[in-house]
């Protein structure tokens, strides 16, 4: 008898300890369910009220372009919205935002910098103006970046390096001053760089020949760039399309930059550069359909290799 007491006391202990371990482990998963829901819930709405926040900054819409962007949470979700896009692995997070060509005006709020999955920014052809918001740079994700052909002003952000995956930059036609950031040359990845038509000053960053295995395309022209061409532009050697036209730019031009074979288009015109063109580039630059330098003060012949 005392045997079998014995063993139904030791039956129950067993059973308590296995239903406060089941209980312990409800709970557990229960916690981390309801902290996941916070999460996803923080990250939609973080991601709707940046989106509202960049809609408050747009001062002319006349196209329509963001009529479907309502500020009720009850209504059209987000990421429905006219030219948002969201990522099927992460609901609710915004990947891409594609507002090109609607005739936009006003400024980017820097709201954009809490879009943290954001890897496609596209506001080009618009009315947009003020300066470049510093909280881009917190967008680690952001691969294309296209802000050409507004009215932006001010300086490029620095810290716009800090997005080490992008591949395209194209901040060009817009009224951006300051110089060239020597962090620009940290972006390891980028295939083009666009920051043609603007005010830019000062000198072409040597750190620039840094993005020496990706870059295939430097638009530089029509801005007020001085002094020499550096010659690290050089290591370079896979790209493809180089523009320094129209800028200041003095000195001779770096022997070594007419042996970047990879080279299609090549345009120094209307700068005040001087030296002799080397008499075998049809040789050195054997894919060359452009090569415009006119309006400088070079000696040479051209010869019968270079394309018309």
């Amino acid at each position: 008898m005392e045997m079998k007491l014995l063993h139904q006391h030791l039956y129950l202990n067993f059973s308590i300890v296995v239903l406060l371990r089941s209980l312990i482990l409800i709970i557990s998963c229960m916690s981390v369910s309801v902290n996941c829901l916070i999460v996803i819930n923080r990250a939609k709405s973080n991601d709707r009220l940046a989106l509202v926040a960049f809609k408050n900054g747009i001062t002319e819409d006349p196209l329509g372009a963001l009529s479907s962007w309502n500020n009720n949470n009850d209504s059209l979700h987000f990421c429905k919205w006219k030219g948002v896009t969201c990522s099927h692995r992460h609901p609710n997070r915004v990947t891409r935002l594609d507002l090109e060509s609607k005739s936009l005006a006003g400024s980017i709020s820097p709201h954009i910098g809490n879009l943290s999955f954001l890897t496609d920014l596209i506001l080009s052809n618009n009315s947009l103006n003020k300066d470049i918001p510093q909280q881009i740079g917190r967008l680690f994700r952001l691969k294309h970046l296209n802000l050409s052909r507004n009215i932006l002003d001010g300086e490029i952000p620095s810290n716009i390096s800090r997005c080490s995956n992008r591949i395209h930059l194209d901040i060009s036609q817009n009224n951006l001053v300051g110089s060239i950031p020597d962090e620009l040359g940290y972006l390891s990845n980028v295939k083009v760089l666009w920051l043609q038509h603007n005010n830019f000053s000062g000198e072409i960053p040597t750190s620039l020949g840094n993005i020496s295995t990706s870059l295939t395309h430097l638009g530089l022209g029509y801005n007020n760039l001085d002094r020499i061409i550096p010659n690290t532009l050089s290591q370079l050697t896979r790209l493809k399309f180089l523009d320094i036209t129209s800028n200041k730019l003095s000195g001779i031009v770096p022997s070594s930059l007419y042996n970047i074979s990879s080279l299609e288009v090549f345009s120094l015109m209307f700068n005040q550069l001087h030296g002799t063109i080397p008499f075998d580039i049809g040789l050195t630059l054997p894919n060359i359909t452009s090569f415009s330098v006119s309006g400088n003060s070079f000696t040479g012949i051209i010869c019968q290799f270079i394309q018309p």
